[in-house]
């Protein structure tokens, strides 16, 4: 994954309601959710989430779909995967201890 799409992607979730939308739309998995789902259970007014999901759909961190008249979101699960791999590709200088170790023990 090239790291300017890895800033892109962090730089998105830095923001609490992103973060919380990006979060809600993992645990619903390829089920999706509707804007009026996500801003219904998030509490978070429709034209905030508006543009929370454009910001997420612009780092390529969801798709929207569309179904009949509504709109589904869901999260983007090779995207995910794939900072999540860039991110942890060199703990503990690649070495698989790292899966078990505690926090503390990987360090420089």
């Amino acid at each position: 994954m090239k790291e300017s799409i890895v800033v892109k992607a962090l730089a998105a979730l830095a923001q609490p309601n992103r973060l919380q939308v990006f979060r809600s739309l993992v645990v619903l998995g390829s089920k999706g959710a509707t804007p009026g789902h996500l801003g219904e259970s998030l509490d978070i007014p429709n034209a905030t989430l508006s543009f929370h999901l454009k910001e997420l759909m612009n780092a390529g961190l969801i798709s929207q779909e569309r179904s009949g008249r509504n709109l589904i979101y869901r999260v983007d699960i090779d995207q995910m995967n794939g900072l999540l791999a860039y991110l942890t590709e060199n703990c503990c200088q690649g070495t698989e201890a790292c899966i078990d170790a505690s926090p503390n023990d990987c360090h420089d």
